[in-house]
């Protein structure tokens, strides 16, 4: 024991299952388990846990569309209370209002003829499959009943920053269930520095082309970088990569890096991408501190963000 020079950590132990354990014990008996990705979740709902406890700490959620796609939905909806900002991308707000105004996603199949689908008008995110007027149309009415009630009312401004027209969205949506519903019910900002990448973006421009309406992108990239300077520490459970996860990561480099990070991922690091660059990347970079509380998790995040969210208790 001693040769080990001081780098063995605790006995890993077997892992002891009963019936009727809840997810908090199962958690618990997992913490000496090992088990490779297992042992980084059990770590991250750790950080987690400490994260959303710190009192000072302002902690980002960052995440893409497509698992707004899935009934993930719910859990994020209801997630939005614990956090302090959301970075995400424009499909996430396709979904949303989609599913908000009655639009239907169906369980599929990865294993489909997609020509045939394409034939009978239904789109395939994944295994979801998507009847076109359960997306396109629904997105494009909710957005001009939405859309029309802002313009009209007194406290209409003629330019708003992504954030500032999802929080009107969120506002007028009734949806319980809705991401963007429950960002204005906790004062939960939506930063989309992506917003024209998807249906709703496509509507803002087509509404801008006969409306005294402007939106102000540079808006919210200024209100991201104050964030850094007003907050000593800050936190962030980003759950993929690109444009949510960089934006997350380049702004709390002006502070000298996250405090705590919990990432999750499926890409691959070795092809150089942002989605599969591990946190620890990021702190050559000054984006993730040194010596931060940080954890990279392979795996789907369907399956491990109920647990972590469950075990964590951010319900």
């Amino acid at each position: 024991m001693a040769a080990s020079g001081g780098i063995l950590g605790k006995k890993v132990r077997d892992l002891k299952l009963k019936k009727g354990m809840g997810v908090g014990e199962l958690i618990g008996s997992m913490e000496d388990m090992g088990g490779f990705s297992g042992q980084n979740m059990v770590n991250g709902i750790g950080i987690l846990r400490a994260m959303t406890s710190d009192k000072e700490s302002f902690n980002f959620l960052s995440f893409p569309a497509d698992i707004v796609a899935t009934g993930l939905r719910g859990a994020l909806a209801a997630s939005v209370k614990y956090f302090d900002a959301i970075i995400t991308t424009c499909g996430t707000l396709d979904h949303d209002l989609a599913k908000a105004y009655g639009g239907v996603y169906s369980l599929g199949s990865f294993d489909v003829d997609d020509t045939m689908l394409h034939k009978r008008g239904i789109y395939r995110l994944g295994n979801i499959f998507i009847e076109k007027d359960e997306y396109g149309l629904k997105v494009e009415d909710a957005f001009n009943s939405i859309m029309g009630d802002i313009y009209k009312s007194k406290d209409y401004k003629k330019e708003y920053s992504p954030s500032e027209l999802i929080n009107e969205f969120g506002k007028r949506i009734k949806d319980e269930d809705s991401i963007m519903r429950q960002a204005y019910l906790h004062n939960v900002p939506i930063f989309n520095p992506g917003i024209v990448d998807g249906a709703f973006g496509t509507q803002v421009t087509f509404f801008s082309q006969d409306h005294d309406f402007k939106l102000n992108v540079l808006k919210d990239e200024l209100a991201l970088s104050n964030i850094p300077f007003d907050n000593k520490v800050t936190g962030a459970l980003m759950v993929g990569g690109g444009i949510s996860k960089h934006h997350v990561i380049w702004w709390n480099q002006f502070k000298g890096g996250l405090d705590y990070a919990v990432y999750i991922t499926t890409a691959s690091q070795y092809d150089g991408s942002l989605s599969g660059a591990r946190l620890t990347e990021a702190v050559s970079w000054g984006k993730v501190k040194e010596k931060a509380k940080y954890v990279t998790i392979d795996g789907d995040a369907t399956i491990i963000l109920p647990i972590m969210f469950a075990a964590a208790e951010l319900v």
